[in-house]
């Protein structure tokens, strides 16, 4: 499934929770819009998430508002910018697209749902219980890119043969990076090379 077409289906899961069943809203339920990065960067991401929103009769300004709080790569400003959304206060907050700002929504609330896109394991990082579990107030998607570096490595051998040393770029501040150099060692280790 393309990026696109996830973030277009995660506006129609924000959008189920608005339904009518939950808790008291405001009369047009406002969709917390929580993320890392900066609205340049995401511009077709959340498109396609109003996108998603339209296709189920949700149309933004119409029968439901979007707070967007953007941390503009300041991973340091996600807890104040969570707990904003939930003083607005909104129906969901989505747009998760990293570990660092699904655990701020996580701390800063535990009834409003929170919808989540990351590249980690959600049960590793504490985020939820268990995949087919999750518990709480969160539930989402992870993109287990990590699963995938023993493969990377194993192409990057046949590639360059004579590759005995490989460098590992990993940023030291991302809350995935202990995880993520572990399996790049592990898988490193068993094809015969230095990382």
């Amino acid at each position: 499934m393309k990026r696109r077409e996830f973030v277009r289906i995660s506006g129609v899961v924000a959008a189920a929770w608005l339904s009518p069943a939950r808790a008291q809203q405001p009369a047009t339920p406002v969709i917390g819009f929580l993320n890392s990065g900066s609205p340049d960067g995401y511009a077709q991401l959340v498109a396609a998430f109003r996108q998603g929103l339209n296709e189920i009769g949700y149309v933004e300004g119409q029968n439901v508002a979007i707070e967007f709080r953007w941390a503009q790569a300041q991973d340091d400003r996600l807890s104040a910018l969570a707990t904003e959304l939930v003083r607005r206060p909104v129906a969901v907050i989505a747009g998760l697209n990293s570990t660092a700002a699904a655990r701020a929504a996580k701390a800063a609330t535990t009834t409003i749902p929170i919808v989540f896109v990351i590249g980690a394991d959600p049960v590793e990082v504490g985020l939820v219980a268990s995949l087919n579990r999750p518990g709480g107030n969160l539930t989402g998607v992870s993109f287990l890119g990590n699963m995938l570096v023993p493969k990377r490595l194993e192409l990057l051998r046949e590639l360059v043969p004579t590759a005995d040393t490989i460098a590992f770029l990993v940023n030291p501040i991302n809350p995935n990076a202990d995880a993520d150099t572990k399996n790049a060692q592990a898988a490193a280790h068993a094809i015969g090379r230095t990382l």
